[in-house]
């Protein structure tokens, strides 16, 4: 045997003698499950979009396509002058399109643009529960709650009277 590894003779026992780690083995988990029972957890919760993210992205839109427009008025080879008041008109256009709320870049959501997809969902949600006159602050299986409250009360009513 060489440096404590493996049988202190390997003959007759089929090996070489060298040990290896069983990695068939599975070891045994720990006994807690592994999501929580706690009915607040599992209560969807909707992901909220950070603000300043979205605003940071609409403002790039915005210089983005004010840099595009300083771009082809610089190779038309336009007065400096005049591109800097086209890009301005440009800016407080755009500027005042985003602020009423359909500025640039609403449709054709990617799938890395988790924030605007948040927004768009959450847009979603409140048209469709306007649409279906469900109130914002409606809990879920609170029908079955009042439902509940009523036969109680209608038991204890009952219970009064005899």
């Amino acid at each position: 045997m060489s440096s404590n590894v493996g049988l202190t003779t390997p003959r007759g026992s089929g090996t070489s003698g060298y040990v290896q780690r069983n990695l068939a083995h599975l070891r045994p988990r720990d006994q807690g499950k592994p999501y929580s029972t706690d009915f607040d957890n599992l209560k969807h919760r909707q992901r909220q979009p950070d603000k300043e993210i979205l605003e940071h992205d609409r403002k790039r839109d915005i210089e983005l396509k004010v840099f595009e427009l300083r771009d082809r008025l610089e190779d038309e080879g336009v007065d400096e002058e005049e591109i800097e008041t086209q890009t301005e008109a440009l800016r407080k256009k755009l500027v005042k399109e985003m602020d009423k709320g359909n500025g640039p870049n609403k449709k054709g959501l990617k799938m890395h643009q988790v924030h605007e997809l948040a927004e768009a969902k959450i847009k979603q949600d409140d048209r469709f529960r306007s649409a279906l006159g469900i109130s914002r602050n409606y809990e879920e299986g609170s029908h079955w709650k009042r439902d509940e409250e009523k036969r109680i009360a209608k038991l204890e009513k009952d219970s009064a009277e005899k």
